[in-house]
């Protein structure tokens, strides 16, 4: 899950990325509004965290050009002042939830959790492909009987392919989902971390479920829709 984060504090956007990557989210940081547009129309982000007291491009002009723009991603607005009519206008530019400072980031989190499950129009819990189980609450998985350890970044990787099972997923994809935008597309940690999962879910006897597309990038898939592209 990649998450955009529009603060013009720099302590407490630091913070913000430091606790929400500790919570294996992916975080990009915008200290103003036109850097936060620019990135939110560029990259794909599940959620963004959206202040509306910002330099050069306040938070509800930001808001509103990307819901013109046709952008429903959620947006979590967050200011300084406790003013009704400051909510009601986010909430009519198209925020999805309001957020007064100073909060709690236990909340900030269930914000965020709450937003990012209703965006995917469904509480989903597990996800099931071919005997292969993930469970999203826990961050659990199992294949068969067998329960899997893997890290954390394993376990994004991992689940970032199941949410795109059978479709192929690419390698910048992944590197925008799971990593930091700042992340080096080019080297091979991709690789590296591909070879891990294949090392702990596709083991012998056990049927491939995750495959290279070469050229094009990854698949997770169930066994009964093998192809001789795949390896």
């Amino acid at each position: 899950m990649r998450i955009l984060v529009v603060e013009d504090e720099p302590e407490l956007a630091k913070v913000l990325r430091q606790g929400l990557q500790e919570e294996n989210y992916a975080v990009d940081v915008a200290l103003d509004g036109e850097e936060g547009l620019f990135k939110a129309q560029v990259y794909d982000y599940d959620l963004i965290v959206l202040d509306i007291m910002l330099p050069k491009l306040d938070g509800f002009g930001v808001l509103q050009t990307l819901r013109d723009e046709g952008k429903t991603i959620p947006v979590l607005m967050l200011t300084a002042k406790d003013e009704m009519s400051d909510k009601v206008k986010g909430l009519d530019a198209g925020a999805d939830d309001y957020l007064t400072k100073p909060f709690g980031f236990s909340e900030l989190l269930a914000r965020i959790r709450a937003l990012i499950r209703r965006a995917k129009d469904a509480p989903l819990r597990l996800i099931q492909v071919g005997d292969l189980a993930l469970d999203l609450y826990e961050h659990r998985v199992k294949r068969g009987n067998k329960t899997i350890q893997l890290t954390a970044k394993e376990y994004e990787v991992l689940e970032h392919l199941a949410r795109n099972a059978g479709r192929i997923v690419s390698r910048t994809e992944l590197s925008e989902h799971v990593w930091a935008g700042d992340f080096d597309r080019y080297s091979n940690v991709i690789d590296v971390f591909l070879y891990r999962l294949r090392q702990k879910i596709d083991l012998n006897p056990l049927p491939k479920l995750i495959h290279t597309i070469r050229g094009s990038g990854y698949i997770l898939k169930s066994p009964e829709a093998d192809d001789p592209t795949r390896c």
